[in-house]
């Protein structure tokens, strides 16, 4: 009967040729993140090394840096100069739309009573629907969580950002030795992210590991402030890396329960958007504090404001929500 047939798209095995099952989706947006991140990286450290060439110092890469965050939180494609770098990211970013074109389902949710759809003939919501996004900060718990997000990780951030002039004029690296840094950066994200949080998630609460990670945020700042060498900097990185995986991955769990199945899609937008929102605020600010401060000043001010955050959640704790909104 048509009143019994379900919703198009809802439930129903995907059309497009050679698509694969969920287990073979999940390990193909693996390997996708992995593509995007290396080639992501290999700008990362390529960039800054072509910039002194050209004659920037810190302060106009901050406003190179600045302009590509604009961009990059606005979406549009930004390409720079053709050189090898570029024209690699740009063959696997095509390979990697083939790939997702190919097999990737075109609907990889199953009909469920959590989700609601559209009422047939009714609005779409925009991509930048700031009523929607609006509606989600307000709701109980959200805004809070999402602020910490933002404050506690954005010191670090700063740092990040200016890593490679760092690395250029501080630690006195060549490119080589740059790349092996970010190599070790890379592993321990692996490895915390595979086999420390998951376990620690089993023994303690999201609230409790959430301020462990601002702590956390606020002793590796101090340590940032004292370091002089790279080796000291090796130190740091477990505890910096710690921090910024516990902090990303406790508040999206939090943020993501705290609303609807049917916003999880919003918000986990909503929470990718930090990143480019600092790299459209931070470079600039960060090339002044590197030029008039030094290095020590992004220890000092990751100090100082994880211990602040860190005494608003200990005068208001987080609450803990066990299972999703309906």
């Amino acid at each position: 009967m048509r009143g019994a047939r379900a919703p198009r798209g809802q439930g129903q095995p995907s059309s497009k040729m050679g698509a694969l099952h969920r287990p073979g989706v999940l390990l193909l947006t693996y390997v996708l993140a992995a593509l995007e991140f290396a080639c992501l990286f290999m700008q990362f450290s390529t960039v800054p090394y072509l910039a002194r060439r050209l004659g920037l110092d810190s302060i106009a890469f901050g406003y190179l840096q600045t302009i590509f965050g604009v961009l990059q939180l606005l979406g549009g494609p930004v390409f720079g100069r053709i050189q090898c770098p570029p024209l690699v990211g740009l063959t696997a970013n095509l390979l990697g739309a083939i790939l997702s074109f190919i097999f990737i389902p075109a609907n990889t949710k199953g009909a469920s009573a959590d989700t609601q759809a559209a009422p047939p003939g009714g609005p779409k919501a925009s991509v930048f629907d700031l009523k929607a996004i609006t509606r989600l900060l307000l709701l109980p718990g959200v805004l809070p969580i999402f602020l910490i997000k933002v404050i506690s990780g954005f010191p670090s951030g700063l740092f990040q950002i200016m890593f490679s002039i760092i690395a250029m004029d501080f630690f006195q690296l060549e490119a080589a030795q740059t790349g092996y840094l970010m190599s070790y950066f890379g592993v321990l994200q692996m490895v915390i992210q595979g086999l420390v949080i998951g376990r620690l998630s089993n023994h303690f609460s999201e609230g409790a590991l959430l301020q462990a990670s601002v702590l956390a945020f606020a002793v590796t700042g101090l340590a940032m402030a004292l370091m002089s060498n790279v080796f000291h900097f090796c130190l740091v990185v477990p505890g910096l890396v710690f921090s910024l995986c516990t902090l990303n991955v406790v508040t999206d769990s939090l943020l993501t329960k705290a609303v609807s199945a049917s916003d999880t899609g919003t918000m986990l937008g909503l929470c990718a958007s930090v990143q480019p929102l600092t790299r459209t605020m931070g470079p600039t600010l960060g090339s002044l504090l590197y030029h008039s401060f030094g290095v020590a000043v992004f220890g000092h001010v990751q100090a100082a404001v994880n211990l602040l955050v860190l005494l608003a959640l200990w005068r208001k704790p987080v609450p803990e929500k066990r299972d999703k909104l309906r």
